[in-house]
């Protein structure tokens, strides 16, 4: 593939070991999510979802200076009616759900600044891991514009208070701080920042596929649960999941004391 036609793809993809790599691919832009960084975004999902062989998700930003600096401006208000905007924040919200609704884990790794709906990106992703230089911000206040659908997930991520402060102010978070609230699983050197994003996706990749699917659905689902209906929910979880021929020869090798079994891909 020549180097023009790597420019012109908005989101990159690359598997190996079960682990589906994607990159944003704005770099010039800060990886911006344009109407059309979106939609392939959304369609490299779509893809996914149905792909078996993939166990794990990764998603970063190309460039080095940024994950994704949020909505492209100058296409907002190149369009600022209300009806386009709708279409565009709408399509960037089922783009995310899609995230929440994939049967694999997703990880960001985050290397740079991560603002607005980047940042709104790293809460919907199930892990994160960013470099330690890296800063995060739902800073739309600042311009006027509340970042709304960032304070879904981010809200959901680090808890009402702190994104209350983190959404009505702009302030940038340290890798730091992001990590005491949550926001990210940890902050590690930017050397080392790839090797601890692809150690974390392959111990999960050498996990049983079915069981952390049926995990990753549990784990979100509950969570908006009251307690009594969240272990309704836990318990169904674990009973379909004990139905999986899979779970039954792993438990099994356990009390034979032999290895475990080789894990099949999802049906």
């Amino acid at each position: 593939m020549t180097a023009k036609s790597l420019e012109e793809q908005y989101v990159l993809r690359e598997d190996r070991d079960g682990v589906a790599w994607l990159e944003l691919n704005r770099p010039k832009k800060l990886n911006a999510l344009s109407d059309a960084m979106i939609a392939a975004m959304s369609s490299t999902l779509d893809d996914i979802a149905d792909d078996t062989s993939v166990r794990v998700v990764v998603i970063s930003g190309a460039g080095g200076k940024a994950f994704s600096a949020g909505h492209d401006l100058k296409e907002m208000m190149s369009k600022p009616d209300q009806e386009p905007c709708e279409v565009l924040f709408g399509a960037c919200a089922e783009m995310m759900l899609k995230i929440h609704h994939l049967p694999q884990p997703v990880i960001a790794c985050v290397d740079g600044i991560a603002t607005a709906a980047g940042c709104q990106l790293v809460a919907q992703c199930d892990l994160a891991i960013a470099s330690d230089h890296s800063r995060f911000a739902t800073s739309g206040i600042n311009l006027g514009l509340f970042c709304a659908t960032p304070s879904v997930p981010v809200s959901r991520a680090i808890g009402r208070k702190a994104a209350a402060e983190l959404l009505y102010t702009g302030k940038f978070l340290s890798a730091d701080d992001a990590e005491k609230l949550g926001l990210i699983n940890r902050a590690v050197g930017a050397e080392v920042l790839q090797a601890e994003v692809e150690n974390l996706a392959l111990e999960i990749a050498s996990k049983s596929p079915a069981s952390v699917t049926f995990g990753k659905r549990l784990l979100l689902n509950q969570v908006e649960l009251p307690l009594e209906q969240a272990y309704a929910l836990a318990a169904k979880t674990m009973a379909c999941n004990m139905q999986e021929d899979g779970t039954r020869a792993g438990i099994q090798a356990f009390i034979d004391k032999q290895p475990m079994p080789k894990w099949k891909d999802r049906s």
